[in-house]
């Protein structure tokens, strides 16, 4: 927990909701163990969405579609989604939850290894969100500033870990340890890359929000 849990309560009692059928599909994740955007990340990046109003965002990370179908009903009417998702038993679900939105022509879902696919990809991409495997994105990080235009947003979920980022090495758990130290060094890349302006929030498990300005920037 980042923020603290009473603060957090408030500030998501604020939040106005979803659709009916975004709330049917994020209680069903929910029900399901399945992890989906928190409540907190899910305000901030409908947000971003009216903000920015991207056209053509890359998702790496589907899991069920909830947070394609988030960005789909709250983007422009004729935002393109094009998600990654690796694992097998989720993508059949992604898919139907795709029709049932009646969505499945804004969103298409490619299955794989997002290392690979994401080299196969054209761009530009206005807006990439990450949310995938954690230990993965330092990989994944050479493709996606490719595919991101200049002027483009990538947002990168779950970076703190809860907390653990901030620990000693030898405080996280060993099984962790992995994670913890590509997460570090995705943090530092993103935050001083020549061609990035990157901030990091403590918005849900922590997120970044890079811009890429299309320059060296001289103060790196």
């Amino acid at each position: 927990m980042i923020l603290d849990e009473r603060m957090l309560t408030y500030i998501n009692s604020l939040d106005s909701g979803n659709t009916p059928f975004l709330e049917e599909l994020e209680q069903e994740a929910l029900d399901n163990r399945i992890p989906i955007i928190r409540k907190d990340m899910q305000t901030f990046l409908k947000m971003f969405l009216a903000m920015r109003k991207p056209k053509r965002i890359l998702e790496v990370g589907t899991a069920v579609g909830f947070s394609a179908l988030l960005m789909c009903e709250y983007g422009e009417p004729d935002v393109q989604i094009t998600t990654i998702e690796n694992y097998e038993k989720r993508i059949p679900v992604a898919r139907d939850n795709f029709v049932r939105a009646g969505r499945e022509k804004q969103i298409k879902l490619l299955q794989g290894d997002a290392q690979d696919i994401l080299k196969e990809l054209e761009g530009p991409f206005d807006f990439i969100f990450m949310d995938a495997a954690k230990g993965q994105y330092i990989f994944f990080f050479p493709e996606l500033l490719r595919l991101l235009e200049d002027g483009g947003v990538l947002i990168t979920d779950n970076v703190l870990q809860d907390g653990d980022i901030i620990e000693s090495h030898f405080a996280v758990e060993r099984r962790n340890r992995t994670i913890y130290k590509r997460m570090r060094e995705y943090l530092y890349t993103l935050t001083h890359h020549e061609q990035l302006v990157t901030s990091v929030l403590p918005v849900g498990d922590g997120i970044t929000i890079s811009v890429k300005t299309g320059k060296r920037n001289v103060m790196q």
